[in-house]
């Protein structure tokens, strides 16, 4: 699950950006409505949690330009104000949640959890090559009829391999699409994952290393 956190309190997005990762997530953060934007522009964000009143851009205009182009991205809005009538408004604007500050995490967790579950988007075809099958929205992936017990982080790149259709994808991309901005970037995580997601697939191997290019499953 990939979240984007929108929060100009740094010390509390920063916060709230590690407990949700100890959960297994993927987070970036925006510290101002501009910079939530422009990450919004160039990633896909199972939920966004926006606080309302950003600097830059401020969070209801985040709200209607998101609901207007009809992302997939689901809308946890925080807010200072407790007020029902500050809850219809932040509501009425598309947000598909809102939770008052101060709040508990574990209700902040659980409600992120919640809106990711939620039917919106059709579900993403089921993705496979030979023996090989993954079902991105059950999260399950099997080899040979064999389940496979993979990590968050191993599914996601076994995902991204097998979306490419056979295009190689280098380790920056994989860096970017499955792991966040507190990832460092000259870390062998990447190849780190694709060696034990190798392991855990069995032979023959799939998984193909292309020199200078990256990784593959399959050609083209």
């Amino acid at each position: 699950m990939r979240v984007l956190v929108a929060e100009d309190h740094e010390r509390l997005a920063r916060a709230v950006a590690a407990g949700l990762r100890r959960y297994g997530m993927t987070v970036d953060v925006a510290l101002d409505g501009d910079t939530a934007l422009d990450r919004l522009a160039v990633s896909r964000y199972d939920v966004v949690v926006l606080d309302r009143d950003l600097p830059g851009m401020h969070g209801d205009d985040i709200c209607r330009t998101l609901a207007a182009e009809q992302s997939p991205s689901r809308i946890l809005m925080l807010t200072a104000a407790r007020s029902v009538q500050d809850r219809v408004e932040g509501l009425s604007l598309g947000a598909d949640d809102y939770l008052p500050k101060p709040f508990d995490f574990t209700e902040l967790v659980a409600r992120v959890q919640a809106l990711a579950r939620r039917p919106g988007a059709p579900a993403p075809a089921i993705l496979g090559y030979g023996d090989l099958s993954l079902d991105p929205a059950r999260r399950t992936a099997t080899r040979g009829g064999r389940a496979l017990t993979l990590t968050h982080k191993e599914f996601d790149v076994l995902e991204c391999l097998l979306s490419a259709g056979g295009r190689p994808v280098s380790a920056e991309e994989l860096l970017q699409r499955v792991w966040d901005e507190a990832t460092n970037p000259f870390t062998t995580t990447v190849k780190a994952t694709i060696n034990r997601l190798r392991a855990k697939l069995g032979d023959p191997p799939v998984i193909e290393t292309i020199r200078e290019s990256g990784y593959r499953i399959g050609e083209r």
